[in-house]
């Protein structure tokens, strides 16, 4: 019986000895194939790229007050160009022209003509900066970009026949309903320096304006 047990027990394992052979065997010969690259095929799609506006001229008109000191305020108009450096800095070309009103010396003087060419007209190069862009909404639908701009420059002012060296500053609002077309209203100080009383010193006069602007 004990020689029995005894031989099934080698045949069991004999056989398990030739299982594990086979399968180790199988292993190295399948680590030895190298692993296949599989190629999937792709099909190219032909994207249309949005078309993003590049426009960096702006090319405006305004009207509105100027209130040239100790002179009554006058209605002025004028046009100005505009040239985007960035979306933070522009650079403009501006002119614009003015019929100023009585003084307070002619007020006061008992029918003296202080001036006999009342036309004032000033041109000027100025350097912009986009201080606070954001959003302006109308009604829970409509929304449009807006920016605070301030704005300084340097140019020359015609008036009581003479040239003045002219310093402006100023603020101004800016709405854009389309991407081509922009609403403002700004306050501008021009300041030059003039003795058309008998005094010299620096005069502020102020304009305030409406602008409408064409981007291109």
């Amino acid at each position: 019986m004990e020689s029995r047990f005894r031989s099934i027990f080698l045949s069991t394992a004999a056989v398990a000895t030739c299982l594990s052979l086979g399968v180790a065997s199988a292993w190295a010969q399948d680590s030895d194939v190298a692993p296949e690259v599989i190629e999937p095929t792709v099909e190219r799609r032909d994207i249309d790229v949005a078309a993003i506006d590049t426009e960096n001229y702006e090319v405006t008109l305004f009207v509105g007050l100027l209130s040239v000191e100790d002179f009554e305020s006058g209605a002025v108009y004028g046009a100005r160009l505009g040239y985007h450096l960035s979306e933070s800095f522009f650079a403009e070309a501006s002119y614009g022209t003015t019929k100023v009103g009585t003084s307070s010396f002619e007020k006061l003087g008992g029918g003296a003509v202080l001036l006999s060419d009342r036309n004032l007209s000033y041109y000027d190069l100025s350097l912009g900066y986009n201080l606070f862009p954001g959003e302006v909404f109308l009604g829970s639908k409509r929304a449009m970009n807006s920016v605070v701009y301030l704005v300084s420059g340097l140019g020359s002012t015609t008036f009581a026949e003479d040239n003045h060296f002219t310093v402006n500053l100023g603020f101004g609002v800016k709405v854009l309903p389309t991407d081509y077309l922009a609403v403002s209203f700004e306050v501008r100080d021009h300041m030059f320096d003039i003795d058309i009383t008998g005094e010299n010193k620096t005069t502020h006069n102020l304009q305030g304006a409406l602008n409408i602007s064409y981007f291109f």
